[in-house]
């Protein structure tokens, strides 16, 4: 007779190994839209303080946009994944394509009144004349790619859900190495600034896209499914993701408070914030990959009824994000005074950023457990409790960021610059996280979540 224990340690390594399957090649592609960021901030950031001030601003507004549909890939990967595990591949091909349909529309109609209402978003930060202009312009050319990016999201959305993360980092690697290419060329080549950029930017993204309807079209030959929308199939994408907009919602008013609290310290605090939180999304991506592994093999596993295996991934998956965070937490404290130097020319802006640096490396471990964690219960469709629990989070989060505004304003210049970045910083990847870590934590304590069996 087998020893319990033996099973017990092979049981965990099977598990590893498909956690590792998924998250390693999801961490490429997480990663790859932090870079699109990153690189625009490094490139932008040597023409001078104001565009990087405009890029912050314009950051905020266009990532809070396509954040908010970024239910496109989290609502795809568990229906397309519950199909799959539930024996019914052809329908989860053909969820994924109804998913594709969703977000090009979608995307279409918010990229026309982005760029109409591009100068008004921008100005309602009340910078200066200089940084609004910067902002407007860069913000005004990126909804060209918006259609784009929510189609990358769906795509990335079905493969994953198909128990694929490989694909999608290698589009990715691509589409990276074009915007690197294309934005040096526009922005220093050409002269274009921070319009170069933008524009770089979006031929990347629909370069991608032409690259996942090749792949995504061998798929639905393969299954014989349907490459046309099914009206029933986009109404039930909508309406799953529609809890899963409202928690993505809390999430971008919480970024957007603490964008509009580091304008409100100055010109430079909000640049040397556009780096810090450019870093900061660069990590959370990074820690997510283990969120995205979660998210395919939770749906999988309920869609087959498999409770031991959806416990099991529950379970490494929190120690895997934890740990990961604690080593890629050290790895920014320890090169806190050396990465601000690659963002920023201005001695004035680098200065500010060492303390907030330390502040993210510290959160590190704690957004690894709370990543991992929305991660399994999107995986598992609980987006409700997602949902209703971000209006909580976001309640502890508003006094904190006010806070630090009243305190920067009310002690002048008694603070230095330095540390009410770092306070701002420490509201939101401490404070904020903390809170999420509670209501993440109590559900995934309990058996509400989960629920097995192919969608309805």
């Amino acid at each position: 007779m087998s020893d319990p224990a033996t099973i017990d340690v092979a049981a965990r390594r099977e598990v590893d190994r498909d956690i590792l399957r998924l998250a390693v090649p999801a961490l490429g592609a997480l990663v790859a839209e932090p870079l699109f960021l990153l690189a625009d901030t490094a490139m932008i950031g040597h023409l001078g303080a104001a565009p990087l001030a405009g890029l912050g601003l314009a950051s905020a507004v266009l990532q809070t946009i396509i954040g908010l549909m970024i239910f496109l890939a989290y609502a795809t990967t568990p229906s397309v994944a519950r199909r799959l595990g539930a024996g019914d591949e052809r329908g989860a091909v053909a969820s994924g394509v109804d998913g594709l349909w969703l977000a090009l529309g979608l995307g279409a109609v918010l990229g026309v009144v982005g760029w109409l209402a591009s100068p008004w978003l921008v100005s309602a930060f009340g910078a200066s004349a200089e940084v609004t202009a910067q902002a407007t312009t860069y913000l005004a050319i990126s909804m060209a790619g918006l259609p784009a990016m929510l189609v990358v999201f769906a795509a990335t959305g079905l493969l994953r859900g198909l128990q694929d993360t490989r694909t999608p980092l290698w589009v990715a690697g691509v589409g990276f190495t074009a915007n690197i290419a294309l934005n040096a060329l526009f922005i220093y080549g050409l002269g274009w600034g921070i319009a170069g950029s933008a524009i770089g930017t979006v031929v990347a993204q629909w370069g991608m896209v032409l690259v996942y309807l090749v792949v995504i079209a061998r798929h639905v030959a393969r299954v014989g499914a349907s490459p046309w929308p099914h009206h029933a199939g986009v109404l039930r994408g909508a309406k799953s993701g529609g809890w899963l907009f409202l928690r993505t919602l809390s999430l971008r008013v919480a970024l957007l408070l603490a964008t509009w609290a580091a304008a409100s310290l100055g010109r430079d605090e909000l640049a040397a914030y556009q780096v810090a939180i450019t870093i900061y999304f660069t990590l959370g991506f990074a820690l997510d990959a283990l969120a995205i592994a979660a998210q395919a093999l939770i749906g999988k596993g309920l869609g087959a009824g498999d409770v031991a295996q959806v416990r099991a991934v529950l379970r490494r998956c929190v120690e895997w994000g934890i740990g990961s965070g604690a080593v890629i937490g050290a790895l920014v404290i320890a090169t806190a005074w050396v990465l601000p130097a690659v963002f920023t020319s201005s001695a004035d802006v680098a200065a500010l950023l060492p303390p907030s640096l330390v502040v993210l490396g510290l959160s590190a471990p704690l957004g690894g457990f709370v990543f991992v964690l929305d991660g399994v219960l999107i995986g598992a469709g609980d987006a409700r409790y997602l949902a209703w629990t971000g209006l909580v989070n976001l309640a502890v989060f508003v006094p904190l960021a006010f806070g630090v505004v009243w305190w920067a304003d009310a002690s002048g210049p008694a603070v230095p610059g330095a540390a009410a970045l770092a306070a701002l910083t420490a509201a939101f990847a401490i404070g904020y996280l903390a809170a999420r870590a509670v209501t993440l934590g109590l559900r995934a304590r309990g058996r509400a979540w989960i629920v097995t069996g192919a969608p309805a």
